[in-house]
């Protein structure tokens, strides 16, 4: 090691810093850079004192160094000889405030700066400032970063005229910043970097591309079923799988090319100087590296496959929105399609008209939920032997628009189920069938509710309220369930179920025969009401095979005690046909369709009859 003697009566020796000691740039890990900076702080704890060490050879062998700066001559003088902690720099003699500010960075006016763009004016006792900044004297050194603190005295017109201060290595805690940085923008799971940071880099990839005009991809690889994973082998086993696929893709990754965690089963890879064929080329690759060989885990082998969404950078997104929205619609597209395959965002003209439509049925769902335009349209379903005898009413959603006519159930409520509307809707609706209840003794309503809605507490919290300020209306009162909510968990809307008959409400399935429910299920969830999906009810007098299903399930379901509702019944021949199996209820355009008028108000209506 190389020593720098301060003076013989100050028996100071100093160690000159190596030249790694203080890299501010991005080391080959966190771990190194701090090794670095540490060894810098041992040599200097090192250094030997004499028995009576003066006052700037304390200084110096704490790393410190004590200046005067005249303004006006730009003289540095480096109090003592202090300035001797610099000569790891390897130049030669500081003199100037030029001389030092050409070593400084990232911006070499830092140190004028703070003096002479001070917002503050010197009363007599000075004025304090602190800065820090690194230095350099060659671009292929490391940075020594300093900490710089001092006061600056005004002359006679007030301006800066000297500065007094001391500067002080400060590479240990820039290696601590530095660390932390890097922590800050990685996954502690993979070591990628995160999605916050990838938004970053793709930002910046984005305005490469613009500026250089050259081509890129945006990527999302997602994990297969890593539910189930979980689900089968716990989260540990999960997360080696994870890990796993992150290192098969770093892999087979090129030069310059970026790779992030995008979100819990998700990776994001920004490829440079990529265009359409290329992508295609490299999701092949990623493909064939994630599902082969099985994942080794401790728990044993795991057959694992990816699915991929890709677009096109800038020709299909020039924003980090555009990137990241839709590679992710691409990505839902190749799930849909296949597990473990590709797809390429490409423009869609109906994609895109519905989309528009989202966003403007949304604004106007928020707005009519606000303006109390939400309402009812009421259909009716009648006896099936006595077409002439409604039964009770199903109400269906509207939404009254400006213009003074009414969107329908069907563009209402997949957008609203989409966008997470629904269940405002639902607390909407449930109001006004209840107050339609209280206001019309004899009448028999239905209404139907989301999936998500069985397990809502606020939804619950109305009904309680509801029905203890009219508790007449609950055994007038019908709530539809679709049946994929009552396969979802059998044991939870049993509970909803019971719940709402404890009230003196009835239940029923909607949509029979769309999924895969057992009349099993029915019975322990004890429904009272099977309404038969109009799929297979609107071509009855044309299928045999739909013949045979309908008439089947009326057989079932009258063997269980359960009432049958048809749906989409178009004419007399399918009607008379369902009365003759055994149907309890018809309705649809034979009966007539859902009217925002109060039916039962009219003269002619029949009075609805009592469902038992």
């Amino acid at each position: 090691m190389k020593f720098v003697t301060l003076s013989t009566s100050d028996s100071v020796s100093l160690p000159v810093l190596p030249s790694g000691a203080a890299d501010r740039t991005r080391p080959a890990s966190a771990g190194d850079q701090v090794t670095s900076h540490a060894s810098a702080t041992r040599d200097l704890s090192a250094v030997a004192l004499g028995p009576h060490p003066t006052s700037p050879a304390i200084l110096a062998a704490l790393g410190r160094a004590t200046f005067s700066w005249d303004i006006a001559s730009d003289a540095l003088n480096w109090l003592d000889g202090t300035g001797v902690i610099f000569e790891s720099l390897s130049i030669p003699a500081i003199t100037t405030g030029a001389e030092f500010a050409r070593l400084i960075e990232p911006t070499r006016s830092v140190r004028l700066d703070a003096v002479l763009k001070s917002a503050e004016r010197d009363h007599g006792g000075g004025v304090a400032y602190r800065i820090e900044y690194g230095l350099r004297a060659d671009p292929s050194a490391n940075t020594l970063w300093i900490e710089e603190c001092g006061r600056w005295f005004a002359g006679a017109d007030g301006a800066p005229e000297r500065v007094h201060g001391v500067m002080r290595i400060d590479n240990e805690r820039h290696a601590r910043d530095e660390q932390l940085l890097e922590l800050s923008r990685h996954d502690p799971l993979t070591g990628e970097f995160n999605r916050s940071h990838l938004v970053t880099l793709l930002a910046a990839t984005l305005d490469d591309t613009a500026r250089f005009r050259t081509q890129a991809a945006f990527i999302v690889i997602g994990i297969d079923h890593l539910a189930r994973i979980n689900d089968a082998f716990g989260f540990d086993v999960a997360d080696q799988v994870i890990c796993e696929v992150s290192a098969r893709i770093r892999a087979r990754l090129r030069g310059g090319d970026v790779m992030g965690r995008f979100s819990g089963n998700k990776f994001g890879l920004i490829l440079k100087n990529c265009g359409v064929d290329d992508m295609q080329v490299a999701a092949e690759r990623f493909l064939a590296g994630v599902r082969e060989p099985v994942v080794p885990t401790k728990l044993g082998p795991v057959a694992v496959t990816a699915s991929i969404g890709a677009v096109s950078i800038p020709r299909h997104a020039r924003s980090v929105d555009d990137a990241m929205n839709r590679s992710q619609e691409a990505f839902e597209a190749a799930k849909s399609r296949r597990q473990g395959s590709y797809s390429l965002w490409q423009p869609n003209v109906e994609r895109e008209t519905q989309r528009r439509l989202n966003i403007r049925v949304t604004d106007e769902i928020v707005t009519a939920l606000n303006q109390r335009r939400i309402g009812l349209g009421f259909e009716p379903v009648v006896d099936a032997k006595a077409r002439d005898e409604v039964v009770f009413y199903e109400s269906l959603v509207r939404m009254r628009q400006d213009n003074g006519e009414f969107l329908l159930g069907p563009d209402i409520v997949p957008i609203a189920e989409k966008l997470g509307l629904i269940r405002l809707v639902d607390h909407r609706v449930l109001e006004l069938v209840i107050a339609e209840l209280a206001e019309a003794p004899g009448v028999q309503l239905s209404l139907n509710i989301s999936p998500g809605t069985t397990m809502d507490p606020d939804w619950w919290a109305i009904m309680e309220s509801l029905l203890k300020a009219h508790p007449d209306v609950a055994t007038r009162l019908i709530v539809e369930i679709t049946e994929t909510v009552a396969i979802q968990d059998i044991d939870d809307v049993r509970g909803f179920v019971n719940r709402l008959k404890n009230f003196g409400c009835r239940i029923a399935i909607d949509d029979f025969g769309a999924g895969y429910t057992s009349f099993r299920n029915l019975r322990k969830l004890g429904v009272d009401i099977v309404k038969i999906d109009g799929a297979f009810v609107r071509n009855l007098t044309q299928s045999n095979d739909d013949r045979a299903f309908v008439q089947t399930l009326i057989d079932l379901a009258r063997r269980l005690g359960i009432k049958t509702v048809a749906e989409w019944v178009q004419d007399a021949e399918a009607a008379q046909m369902l009365s003759e199996w055994g149907c309890d209820y018809i309705q649809g355009h034979l009966i007539g369709l859902a009217s925002s008028q109060r039916p039962w108000l009219s003269s002619t209506a029949s009075q609805p009859a009592i469902l038992s």
